[in-house]
């Protein structure tokens, strides 16, 4: 794997992943080659390796939460909205404001993790989101639930990042590939799992909890991962004395602002001039975050967004096609939801037990592709996997358009299949592909990046469904014509997911047709490659 060039030039070494040493032990730096600091790369005995395995088992269960989050709300969209009498603009804030809070979030909770370490602020975050879980659960009214929301978005964005920061600081490369082929496959599980996971909850309706049930079921699994996070996670952070940037801050949390909340806000206000104006303000203020960052890391080397990491073809081009890649999951995800429960009239629970099929082929997908697929076949297989995902939509838009509000669960797995491995061919080896050159001393921004652009993606996908779903559905509809409405809204979808993921595929050529196996970063890290790329 190849270095960021600029990025390393006079900055030490990651800590990351080593015990606790004394104050009066040097560090490694760049400039001191022949120095030699215990860190993850180095023989372990059999005891520290099972800790870290442990840790990523930890880790792996708090991003599954997060993820399982995200999509377990879609699932009792219409339970919430029936028993709390809650308005259109307050359900679509119920998701949404966990979306904008995330998204705006990430990039600074990564940064927290590289200046005060990456185990402090995942345990502060795993924390925090499991009160925000609580208190979701305990929500008085709609108002309650919609703040309790933002706050667990918020409090994600402290404890998401931290994974993979945590991950790319404690393995060394040759072990990553199986790493992130177990993310790919939890990414996947995650995705799916969440819609099961709250049909059966509501089904089953434990303690008369009903849609609360949804929430609370976070509890234990904080709980846990606060007591084995402490223990089984070895601390890590970047060598160098960093500070937060306060001004960077600002600057990305307001630019994501502007440009997400009139996206979210849009069908529901009617697409209003200042909408319009605060989006195309969002790229002024992006371009004065680049110029002030550009001038921060001139000045300090403690900018909060490593601009250098850029340069990395591979890092530049995999956010590239995350950004996108987010967009066509976010349409699909919701839209689909909506049209099973609403267009066709299914159970709750009716409606989770379809998606089976797509995620045992995520998983199944994922594995394979980082441990088999990509080191013999490099980037040819993600852009197999977008145009299988491609192909999985168009199938299942013919077998909607062919059998209607009649269609069956079994009629549908088939095409749910074929997405299903498409995703899985992408979702591991791009994070790989991203994280492939990136100095271990930048892991949290890096990881804070991957995790922000995907939440805007997911964002401006969910902006995007006003547009091809609800924008082509008469906003006044006899109950009779609802099912079809939303059969001919879903059909259209479709054919914007698969037009997005051929999009993704022309993307995927600007990736690195390779990555080289078994390098790293740190080794990397000698006076040699620090110096400027001609």
């Amino acid at each position: 794997m190849t270095s960021t060039t600029s990025a390393l030039k006079g900055r030490g070494t990651d800590t990351s992943a080593t015990p606790s040493r004394g104050r009066d032990q040097p560090r490694t730096t760049v400039s001191d080659p022949t120095a030699q600091t215990p860190t993850a790369l180095d023989p372990s005995p059999d005891g520290a390796d099972r800790r870290r395995w442990i840790a990523l088992a930890i880790v792996m269960t708090a991003a599954f939460m997060d993820l399982v989050d995200v999509t377990i709300v879609n699932i009792a969209v219409p339970s919430i909205q029936r028993s709390e009498a809650a308005s259109f603009s307050q359900i679509q804030w119920i998701t949404a404001g966990y979306a904008l809070a995330f998204a705006a979030g990430l990039v600074t909770g990564g940064r927290l993790g590289d200046i005060h370490g990456r185990r402090r602020v995942f345990l502060l975050g795993i924390g925090g989101f499991t009160l925000a879980s609580a208190l979701c659960g305990l929500a008085a009214n709609p108002e309650m639930l919609v703040a309790a929301r933002i706050a667990q978005g918020a409090t994600a964005a402290l404890m998401v990042p931290q994974v993979l920061s945590i991950v790319h600081a404690t393995f060394p490369a040759h072990e990553r590939g199986k790493v992130f082929g177990l993310f790919g496959a939890i990414v996947g599980l995650g995705a799916v799992s969440g819609p099961l996971l709250g049909a059966l909850l509501i089904e089953w309706n434990p303690l008369g909890l009903e849609w609360r049930a949804i929430f609370l079921i976070n509890l234990p699994v904080g709980v846990a991962g606060l007591i084995l996070g402490r223990r089984f996670i070895t601390e890590s952070k970047a060598s160098q004395a960093l500070k937060l940037d306060l001004v960077g801050v600002a600057l990305v949390t307001g630019g994501l602002l502007m440009l997400l909340y009139p996206l979210t806000r849009g069908h529901e206000t009617g697409w209003p001039l200042w909408g319009h104006v605060s989006m195309a303000g969002s790229l002024v203020v992006f371009a004065a975050l680049v110029a002030y960052e550009r001038r921060k890391s001139a000045r300090d080397g403690s900018p909060l967004i490593e601009l250098s990491l850029f340069r990395v073809k591979s890092f530049a081009a995999g956010i590239a096609v995350q950004t996108v890649f987010g967009i066509a999951l976010g349409v699909f995800f919701l839209v689909w939801t909506l049209y099973l429960q609403t267009g066709l009239g299914w159970s709750v629970l009716k409606a989770g037990l379809t998606g089976i099929p797509f995620s045992l082929a995520v998983s199944v997908a994922a594995g394979m592709s980082v441990q088999t697929l990509v080191p013999r076949f490099g980037r040819k297989v993600l852009q197999a996997g977008a145009l299988l995902m491609a192909a999985g939509v168009l199938l299942y838009l013919a077998e909607s358009e062919r059998y209607g509000l009649a269609i069956t669960p079994w009629q549908m797995a088939l095409p749910l299949t074929v997405m299903g491995a498409g995703m899985g061919l992408i979702v591991a080896p791009l994070t790989d592909a991203i994280l492939s050159g990136v100095p271990r001393e930048h892991a949290g921004s890096a990881s804070g990046l991957i995790s922000t652009v995907q939440q805007m993606g997911n964002a401006l996908g969910l902006g995007l469904v006003a547009v091809v779903f609800f924008g082509v559905i008469d906003d006044r509809l006899a109950p009779a014509d609802i099912g079809p409405a939303f059969v001919d809204a879903f059909e259209y979808a479709l054919g914007w997911v698969a037009a997005v993921l051929v999009a993704i595929f022309l993307l995927m050529f600007a990736l690195p047709g390779r990555t080289t196996a078994g390098a790293d970063t740190e080794e990397s890290a000698t006076p040699e490659s620090a110096a400027p790329a001609a």
